[in-house]
Formats: C-alpha cells, sequence, structure tokens
C-alpha cells in the first residue's frame, strides 16, 4: 500500500441496529473499490468484516471490525460494529476513532431503539454524522415517510444528499450536479435546501447566494465542513447494500465531502500530572511534526498472533521501529511492524499518519483505551473517557471439571481484556465468580468462547444480587487497643466521626487529628483499619460505600504504639461508629430499555409494575411498535427475559444499564440481615 498524506485519509464508522445491513455495506464499499474481488455474503459467512466462526454461525457481527480500503488516492478506514445493545463495548470505542459516524437505518424498519441512541452518542463526541438509509430495495418500503420520521426525530438539518430513482434501482445527486428524476420530492428543492442550510454558516458566502443565486461545490466545501461539525448538517444518502444503489454515490461523498482527520473537531486529551494538580484540556493536532498520540480502541487475543491492539494515530508519526512508551509506563517499547486491517487480514505498511487506524501485535503491555506516546513527558496524557454502560447482567461460573480453575482463570483475563464491557467479580461473601455483562446474549457469546476456543465447560446459575451497605445517619466511634504480653506491649486510641455521602460518592477518608495526638505516621495503619471494614459490610455482609470517616482525636505511647496497635483501633472505632449510625441496606436500580409490539404494553407494563417497575416513559419508534423505558430493583429482573419472551412471543428485546443505589425495602433489609451469618464474632 502506498503513502498517504493526512488530508487523504477518511475514517468512518458505521453504527446503528443490529440488521440494518451494516456489514453487507462495509462488503459493497469494499467491492466497488476494488479491494475485494467480489462482495461477499452474510447468510453465506464470506463477509471481510465478520470472519469468526462464531460470527458466522450468528449471521451478525459481534466485535468491531476495521476494514481499511484505498479509492481514488485516498485512504478510506471503515469501522463495521455490532447493532446489538449487548455489545455495546465493542460499538461505542469506534467512536473515539472516527471523524465520522454513519447511522445506519433499514428502510424496512426505519428508525430504531439504537439509531437515536447512536446519534446521541456521536453528537456528544463532536463527531460528524451522516444518515444512511439501506436496503432501498425492500418490499413495501415508504422512504419519503423515512425520511419525514429522520426529520421530525433529528431535525431539519437532516437534508438528502442525493434521492432514490428509478424505482430505487439508483439515485440522482443532490448536490454535485442536481439535475435528473427521483421516486419522490425534487432533485432542485433538495439541492436548494442543501444550499440554504450549508451558506447559514458562512455570511460571505450567503451575501454571494443571494446575489447570484447559485454557489458552486468548490465554493460550498469548506462551509459544508464547518456545518458538518458544528451539527447544522446532518447529510441523508440512499443505499442498497445488496444491489449496488448508491453505492458508488457514497464511495463519491465519503471522499469529497466527509472530513479528513484536519477538517472534522479535534480529539480531547487530558493531562493529569502525577502531582495531583487539576487536570488541563489539551487538543490533539493531526501534525506528523509533533509528538505521537495515538489510542488504543480494540484488543484482539488471536489463538495464534497473539495480543494485536489496534489503535488511532491523533498526532504525530510512527514508523517500525518507533520507540512508544504505553500509558503511564516509562519503559519504552518498539513498535515492530504495522499493519493496516482488513477484516483478518493484515497488510504490513511503512508509517502511520494522523487519522491512520491501525495494529501492531505482539506487545503484552497495552491494554484497552490506553495511550501510546513517543515522549516520557506525555506519561500522564489521557483520552476523554469512552462512554460505556455499567455492566450489571450476571453469571455465576465455576468449570465443570475440577481442576479447571486455573485454566478458567487465565481465559477470563484474556477476554476482559478483549471487551470493556466484560466484568469478573469474586464474591467472597457467597463464594462465587461472577461473569458480568450487558445483556443474556452477551453472557452466552462469552460461554460459546469460552467452549469453542478455551476449551472450558462450565457450570453457571444466578448470582447473588450486589447490594450495598450504608449510613443513614452521623455517629461517633472510639477504640482504645492495649495489650501487655510482659516484653513490649500494644497501645493505641482513636476517636472518629462518620456521616453519610450522597449516593454513588464512595468513601473518603479525613485526617483531622491536630497536636500530633496521633503521631503522622499512624495515621496510615488507621485508614487501614477502618478500610478493612468496608469490604466486609456490617449490617448484612455486603460491602459498605458512601461513608466519610474522619478521625479526630486519639492517644498513643511513646514506646507501646505500633502500627497493628493503631490499625485494629481504627477498625473497632469505625465499627463502634456503625453501631450507632443507622447502618441500612441499599439495592442496585438499573434502566430497563424493552422494544416490543405495541399490543403487548400493558402486559409488559403489569409485568413491570409486579415487580417493583417504574414506567418513565415511552415512545413508538415505528408503527406496531414500543419503546419503554423503566427503572427497576435489579433482583426483581432474574426471569425477566424468559417473561418477556413469553409475553412477546419471542418479538420483545430488552437491555439493562446500571442506574443507582436506592434503600432496599424494610422487608427485603429484615431479610437479608436475618440470612447474614458472620464468619467472626466482633470482639
Amino acid at each position: 500500500m502506498g503513502k498517504y498524506s493526512t488530508e487523504q485519509i477518511r475514517t468512518i464508522a458505521l453504527v446503528g441496529q443490529s440488521g440494518s445491513g451494516k456489514t453487507t455495506l462495509a462488503e459493497a464499499l469494499l467491492a466497488r473499490a476494488g479491494a475485494i474481488p467480489t462482495q461477499g455474503s452474510v447468510e453465506r459467512g464470506t463477509t471481510v468484516c465478520d470472519y469468526t466462526p462464531m460470527e458466522k454461525s450468528a449471521q451478525h457481527s459481534l466485535k468491531l471490525a476495521i476494514a481499511s480500503l484505498e479509492t481514488n488516492g485516498n485512504r478510506i478506514h471503515l469501522l463495521d460494529t455490532p447493532g446489538y445493545p449487548d455489545f455495546l463495548g465493542h460499538s461505542l470505542p469506534a467512536l473515539a476513532a472516527v471523524e465520522t459516524a454513519a447511522i445506519v437505518i433499514n428502510a424496512q424498519n426505519g428508525i430504531e431503539m439504537m439509531t437515536g441512541r447512536f446519534m446521541n452518542w456521536a453528537a456528544r463526541r463532536g463527531l460528524d454524522r451522516i444518515v444512511i438509509v439501506n436496503k432501498i430495495d425492500g418490499e413495501n418500503v415508504d422512504l419519503a415517510g423515512l425520511l419525514e420520521k429522520i426529520q421530525t426525530a433529528f431535525g431539519k438539518e437532516c437534508l438528502p444528499l442525493n434521492l432514490p430513482a428509478g424505482g430505487a434501482t439508483r439515485v440522482s445527486d443532490c448536490f454535485f450536479a442536481p439535475a435528473g428524476e427521483s421516486d419522490f420530492s425534487s432533485v432542485e428543492e433538495a439541492h436548494r435546501q442543501l444550499v440554504d442550510q450549508v451558506v447559514e454558516v458562512d455570511e460571505k458566502l450567503m451575501e454571494v447566494y443571494l446575489e447570484q443565486g447559485e454557489v458552486s461545490p468548490e465554493q460550498l466545501h469548506d462551509p459544508l465542513e464547518r456545518a458538518l461539525r458544528e451539527g447544522h448538517l446532518i447529510p441523508v444518502v440512499f443505499t442498497s447494500a445488496r444491489t449496488g444503489a448508491g453505492i458508488a454515490e457514497l464511495l463519491d461523498v465519503i471522499v469529497k465531502l466527509l472530513p479528513n482527520p484536519t477538517e472534522g473537531n479535534p480529539p480531547v486529551y487530558f493531562n493529569d500530572p502525577a502531582d495531583g494538580s487539576p487536570a488541563s484540556e489539551l487538543t490533539a493536532t493531526p501534525d506528523p511534526a509533533k509528538h505521537v498520540l495515538a489510542h488504543v480502541i480494540k484488543v484482539e487475543i488471536d489463538p495464534y498472533i497473539g495480543r494485536v491492539a489496534v489503535f488511532r494515530v491523533h498526532q504525530g508519526r510512527i514508523t517500525p521501529g518507533s520507540q512508544l512508551y504505553v500509558g503511564e509506563s516509562r519503559k519504552p517499547i518498539k513498535a515492530g511492524h504495522l499493519y493496516l486491517l482488513r477484516g483478518k487480514t493484515q497488510t504490513e505498511i511503512q508509517e502511520a499518519v494522523a487519522g491512520d487506524i491501525c495494529a501492531i501485535a505482539k506487545i503484552d503491555d497495552i491494554q484497552f483505551d490506553h495511550i501510546l506516546h513517543d515522549s516520557p513527558e506525555d506519561a500522564h496524557i489521557h483520552a476523554r473517557p469512552i462512554e460505556l454502560p455499567t455492566s450489571v447482567f450476571g453469571l455465576a461460573v465455576q468449570p465443570r471439571k475440577r481442576g479447571d480453575e486455573q485454566r478458567l482463570s487465565d481465559a477470563l483475563h484474556k477476554l476482559t481484556a478483549e471487551d470493556p464491557c466484560l466484568r469478573i467479580e469474586h464474591v467472597a461473601q457467597a463464594n462465587e465468580t461472577v461473569l458480568r455483562g450487558l445483556g443474556e446474549m452477551h453472557l452466552r457469546t462469552v460461554l460459546e468462547k469460552m467452549s469453542s476456543q478455551y476449551k472450558l465447560e462450565l457450570d453457571t446459575r444466578p448470582p447473588s444480587i450486589p447490594y450495598r451497605e450504608t449510613i443513614a445517619a452521623k455517629a461517633e466511634g472510639h477504640s482504645r487497643h492495649k495489650k501487655q504480653t510482659g516484653g513490649a506491649g500494644q497501645f493505641g486510641e482513636v476517636f472518629l466521626k462518620i456521616e453519610p455521602l450522597a449516593r454513588g460518592a464512595g468513601f473518603e477518608f479525613v485526617d483531622s487529628v491536630k497536636g500530633g495526638a496521633i503521631p503522622n505516621q499512624f495515621i496510615p495503619s488507621v485508614e487501614k483499619g477502618v478500610r478493612g471494614v468496608l469490604d466486609s459490610g456490617f449490617l448484612a455482609g455486603y460491602p459498605l460505600q458512601d461513608i466519610r470517616v474522619i478521625v479526630y482525636d486519639g492517644k498513643s505511647h511513646p514506646v507501646d504504639s505500633k502500627d497493628v496497635a493503631f490499625m485494629s483501633a481504627g477498625r473497632k472505632a469505625f465499627l463502634d461508629a456503625l453501631g450507632k449510625a443507622r447502618t441500612i441496606v441499599l439495592e442496585p436500580i438499573v434502566n430497563v430499555e424493552i422494544l416490543a409490539p405495541e399490543e403487548r404494553m400493558g402486559d409488559i407494563a403489569g409485568e413491570l409494575s409486579g415487580h417493583r417497575g417504574q414506567i418513565k416513559g415511552s415512545d413508538s419508534p415505528r408503527p406496531g411498535t414500543v419503546q419503554i423505558n423503566a427503572l427497576a430493583p435489579l433482583s426483581e429482573l432474574e426471569h425477566f427475559p424468559a417473561r418477556l419472551k413469553s409475553i412477546t412471543a419471542g418479538h420483545g428485546s430488552y437491555s439493562f444499564d446500571f442506574s443507582h443505589y436506592e434503600p432496599a425495602p424494610p422487608q427485603l433489609q429484615q431479610k437479608l440481615v436475618s440470612a447474614h451469618k458472620p464468619s467472626a464474632v466482633e470482639e
């Protein structure tokens, strides 16, 4: 592959609801550009992006795939993402690596649950957005009505760059050479609306337009890029990835109108100094002469190649053999070989510049979301956080075969490295290893991979609910630890106060000791003793949170005071305060998003309300379908997937996302407290 400047690079993430045809669209673009000899098929398992055996079997994407291609003197990095909410851990990182989010809509289904969510996520990251209406050749599609719904849902700035023509067998250009027939509306009117929208961001060009009545595409280019950056224009294009209608035109739009890295909104980084001073925002500049800044958006562990890290270069230039640093590590690594990706195919390149998305292999230190840089002084630079949902759907797992515990641990370590939304919890109280993901499909996929790739068979069961404890009132605690054994003794005395924090604030330890009543060297021991209580809880054995502990007084002995004495005194003083502070149990509340047939709304509402759920709102993304947003206690949702499947005859879908903790009902609190059997009686 040849060398390309930053201005010759385009990066596009294909996002949207599962079934909108993103993978087939990527395949059609690759074939049209000559990157592959023939267009593959999802049904036949021959696409570039869905290359794993599990994806071929499922016939939908399970992970982020990169497909780079070259056309008309430009390099395009396509990022094909899964559309199911269960796999957002693979979809959302793509938005951190591109200038443009292409929201793909199935013309037959219209606006769906994930359509609006991806539009919002892309807007919050400041990305240019384009809407691709795919499958325009489908039966009984109302493209005019769909365009109207898109504009109603997402604003009048959603304007067509082309319109379907010839019974959706082709498209007519509305921007470069606006002429010809269309299946609905008018090409000339669509062109006028586009120009009107673009010139609004450029007063001088607006004056020219008002005087002359027309401006050329060349004159519109810079204002159009600004309109895209500001969200003042969201182009809409029409395609059929199956028949090829609109694919050549989409390639033209990508090359001629979508931004290169110098034209999009620049990525935001943060410099978080080690000295504790406030973090400062900085902007990466797509300049090859500057220090390297590259962001790792994906890690894949191949059974033959090993760890492959995929990253987007935002600043500087990387070549094979470049010396790089990983995150805050002071130990340099060598980049070794650089690869462009096209599905599972790796093509070696000699340089990567700002805008490139490429990969390096066999460097175990690189993790998801790491920053690669070439200067030790940049060790504290971090990327803008990627918005990822909290994983709450859980399964307790254990190996079916005795002796496989270490193999299970190794496999889980690799799987969590690949999937930022897969979490492992070790619950000491219940002696459980819990897999947490974004839904039933997510965890089922993980278990299938465990079996097929790692040859591990697991037994699963519903996990214990991750309750928490906190306090509802302020209190004071005191403890004196004094021990004499004939030789050197132990002495430490601690006075402390505890008070509740806002929900979700965590834990704070404050040293307010005056006059050296507790020598400074023993304060960490007091804190260690206090923290030792947090995990084991006080009331029902669940971890404590949202508490501030203030140590304000104490006593010491010049000879007998030791770390162990103040650790014990701190622990017992904390327990003393907890006994006076109205300790309560908190239960996790989750956001529930349901998509189901409209006629089942009443049954679903009844199911939720019968399990302490609260419906927060509903919408109708398309005729005959209802989207329900609700809050419900996680403890009440163990059987919800099966109940939803029964109520909707398999036509309903759902997603869970952690919302907050709130006090459990008194009856449940009493049940949990009664069931708790402390492992040891406190002194």
